[in-house]
């Protein structure tokens, strides 16, 4: 399975912006869908976003679209996370995931081959 390592997490004002990158190793990574967790305090994980092997298709949580963006890049082994116009509530660490066929839609934590261990994104009012 592909290791993933994500970065890019920090501190940012209300309406600023950050990218987060997941780095995949050990794995051929055009061969995986990727996707963006995130998980905040007392809270369940919640899908963020998704996109398809080939990068044809993606997915958005609706309280995402218009402000988040998800691309891979399969040369390089890395997917991103544009997260623009931030605010407080998206506050939460957030992870990155992988599958080798395409969801949809959100499947158990358990259906996805690979997870990431976590960047903190913290946003400040």
């Amino acid at each position: 399975q592909v290791q993933l390592v994500e970065t890019g997490g920090g501190l940012v004002q209300a309406g600023g912006s950050l990218r987060l990158s997941c780095a995949a190793s050990g794995g051929t990574f055009s061969s995986y869908a990727m996707y963006w967790f995130r998980q905040a305090p007392g809270k369940e994980r919640e899908f963020v976003a998704g996109i398809s092997r080939n990068n044809i298709l993606t997915k958005y949580a609706d309280f995402v679209k218009g402000r988040f963006t998800i691309s891979k890049d399969n040369a390089k082994n890395t997917g991103y996370l544009q997260m623009n116009s931030l605010q407080p509530e998206d506050t939460a660490v957030y992870y990155c995931a992988s599958s080798y066929s395409f969801y949809g839609d959100p499947r158990p934590h358990n259906e996805y081959s690979s997870w990431g261990q976590g960047t903190q994104v913290t946003v400040s009012s």
